[in-house]
C-alpha cells in the first residue's frame, strides 16, 4: 500500500489492514481508525504497551491482536460503529468479567463508546489477560 493511500474503511470505520506480524501492522490500523475511535485504539496500544512490555502484536481479520510470547494471544480489537470492541481472549478467567459474553465461553468483552475508556480497568484487565494461557489459533 502506497503511503499517501489510505486503507479501506469497513462498516463501522474499521480499517481494512492486510494481515502482520509485529508493530507495524497494528501502528497502521491505530492510524486509519478515523476520529474518537482510533483515540481508543491508540489509549489501548499504549496501556498495553506500558502493562505487558514483551508483547506480541499482529492483525488477523482487520483487528490487532495482543499476546505472550508461548502463552498465546490474550486480547484484540475492533471498531464499530457506536464503539470500539477490545475482546479478551480468556475473559471469562477475569476479575471482575467483562461484561460482553457470547456462544465461546472462553472470551468476554467490553464495548467502549466515545470518552468512556476507563484506563484503570483496562490495565487490571489486561494485567490478569497476559498473565494467563491465552488463544493459539495462528
Amino acid at each position: 500500500m502506497a503511503s499517501s493511500q489510505q486503507p479501506k474503511l469497513l462498516a463501522g470505520g474499521n480499517p481494512q489492514i492486510p494481515k502482520g506480524d509485529g508493530d507495524a501492522p497494528v501502528q497502521a490500523f491505530i492510524a486509519a481508525v478515523p476520529g474518537w475511535k482510533g483515540t481508543i485504539a491508540r489509549q489501548l496500544d499504549e496501556v498495553v504497551e506500558r502493562v505487558v512490555p514483551d508483547v506480541r502484536k499482529a492483525v488477523r481479520w482487520n483487528s490487532p491482536f495482543y499476546g505472550v510470547e508461548g502463552r498465546g494471544w490474550f486480547a484484540s480489537c475492533h471498531a464499530f460503529t457506536r464503539y470500539v470492541k477490545v475482546t479478551f481472549l480468556n475473559g471469562a478467567l477475569l476479575v471482575p468479567e467483562p461484561p460482553g459474553a457470547g456462544k465461546d465461553p472462553d472470551s468476554r468483552w467490553v464495548d467502549i463508546p466515545e470518552d468512556q475508556f476507563d484506563e484503570a480497568q483496562m490495565s487490571v484487565w489486561i494485567e490478569q489477560s497476559a498473565a494467563l494461557d491465552g488463544w493459539h489459533g495462528f
